[in-house]
């Protein structure tokens, strides 16, 4: 019996290292029209920030991820999730303002039945996963500890959530247990299957944006900072780090990374988050262009209940607060004036360019906490806006905001990697090439991958069970024996 104890041990400790890292694609996609006006993308932002901002006084929120700053092309960075037994693919948006997992249910009604994203929609039925379980209301996670105004309990004695906004849209539905499938990699080249349980909601009604057939995907990945959110129940139970990082790719073909786990990079630099925020607010002390820091009063950053800086992936553009705005615009226009003609286009403050915008205009840069500074590329603060008169027409992509909160969407996140310390409550960056490979730390748990290629730094190539105490492997095998015992 100790042999077979200790076999089970062993395969305990093997299926630990397998789940190192998980790899899972990640993908953008187009609409099937074409060019969309900058106005536009303003509008579909203010309908988000409405809703983001009802959520700082203590709703919780969730977003649609449009992942392109570009006008011509309004993406949708999405990723795909298996669940159930068997596994189901799912295609859910990546946003990083919400906490829940949800997906479609079958028994949805109002949902749409077709996405013009060129991909098959998809109905989660707990009757055809063999691991679905109801979360019923005596359930911890239904408690008063994880109790938020989304979270309710039924008539039917189900755990349930309603979500509703400010612009009309919303779902609702029920909590479902049932396993999370993906590839664990190993190594750099060893892959196998493994799963993990985990609470989501399978969304029964939605209304308003959500019904929209355009943009149409089966649910939505949250990674906020909440206990309910798929990194927070991982990484609570040692599956996971508290960690997670992307690499959004920034030109037309799109995609990119997504991990749950650190991705490795010797330029990155952290700058902490603003403790008791439910968003993931960072300490803006100064802007700089060209070298040159603007005179803006800092107080204008101060994070409170209505007021800070906050990196959201489902932005698609940038939004400063108008006493940073304002001189913000001046110092750029001031120094490409002599190599550019300055418009005023739709109300935006525009350029026409005759050369390559990264020759005339300046970097800017973003002074955070700590020292750490985030460096802007001309193409990561404008938005080239067409032709006019045999010139490119180019926008400063950072919308005025009056009063409130300004907000890093995926006009300054693309083409950088970013990670989302929790363990640490820090953020760190560094400008990168997001069709590259990227190093990933699996020393300390599991990694979770979402596409792109894998390499694993020289220094974190270790098994698992190497860092497993001896104590641990021990009470494994006498817990393993009395429940023999107990069979005998």
């Amino acid at each position: 019996m100790r042999a077979l104890s200790l076999l089970l041990v062993l395969g305990f400790l093997t299926v630990l290292s397998v789940a190192s890292c998980v790899v899972i694609p990640l993908e953008r996609a187009f609409p099937l029209n074409g060019r969309v006006e900058l106005s536009q993308l303003v509008a579909r932002d203010q309908l988000r920030h409405s809703r983001m901002l009802q959520g700082l006084v203590g709703g919780v929120v969730d977003f649609s991820v449009q992942g392109t700053s570009d006008p011509y092309l309004v993406g949708l960075y999405f990723t795909k999730v298996k669940l159930g037994s068997p596994p189901r693919e799912f295609n859910v948006q990546i946003d990083t303002g919400s906490d829940i997992l949800w997906v479609t249910c079958s028994s949805c009604t109002d949902c749409p039945q077709s996405s013009g994203l060129g991909i098959q929609l998809s109905l989660f039925d707990t009757t055809s996963s063999s691991s679905a379980r109801l979360v019923p209301c005596s359930d911890p996670m239904c408690s008063s500890e994880y109790q938020t105004t989304a979270t309710q309990c039924s008539q039917s004695n189900q755990c349930s959530y309603s979500f509703q906004y400010g612009d009309g849209s919303g779902t609702s539905g029920y909590y479902v247990a049932d396993m999370l499938s993906f590839d664990a990699v190993m190594g750099q080249s060893s892959i196998a299957n493994s799963s993990a349980l985990i609470v989501f909601g399978c969304s029964t009604y939605q209304s308003g944006d959500l019904t929209k057939t355009d943009k149409a995907v089966d649910g939505i990945f949250g990674f906020g900072r909440g206990d309910l959110s798929v990194i927070s129940q991982l990484s609570s139970r040692g599956i996971t780090p508290r960690v997670f990082s992307h690499c959004l790719k920034g030109d037309g073909s799109g995609g990119g990374i997504m991990v749950l786990g650190a991705i490795m990079e010797p330029s990155i630099v952290y700058s902490p988050l603003v403790p008791s925020q439910p968003h993931y607010n960072l300490m803006l002390q100064s802007i700089a262009v060209n070298g040159q820091l603007l005179q803006i009063d800092p107080s204008v950053f101060a994070t409170s209940s209505n007021r800070g800086t906050i990196v959201d992936s489902g932005t698609t553009l940038a939004y400063l607060v108008q006493e940073a705005y304002d001189p913000f615009v001046i110092a750029i226009t001031a120094t490409v004036s002599p190599s550019v003609t300055p418009t005023i286009s739709k109300g935006n403050q525009c350029y026409l360019v005759a050369a390559s915008v990264s020759q005339i205009f300046p970097l800017v840069s973003l002074n955070f906490a700590s020292g750490a500074s985030m460096m802007l590329k001309p193409e990561d603060y404008l938005i080239r806006s067409g032709f006019y008169d045999g010139a490119t027409m180019w926008c400063i992509g950072f919308q005025k905001v009056q009063g409130g909160i300004s907000i890093l969407g995926d006009l300054v996140l693309k083409d950088k990697i970013f990670v989302y310390d929790l363990a640490h409550q820090r953020i760190g960056w560094a400008n990168y090439d997001c069709s590259l490979s990227v190093n990933v730390s699996i020393t300390s748990s599991k990694d979770f991958i979402n596409e792109g290629q894998l390499s694993l730094s020289s220094s974190t190539k270790e098994m698992l069970f190497k860092l497993i105490p001896l104590s641990f492997i021990t009470f494994l095998i006498q817990l393993l024996e009395l429940v023999e015992f107990q069979f005998l």
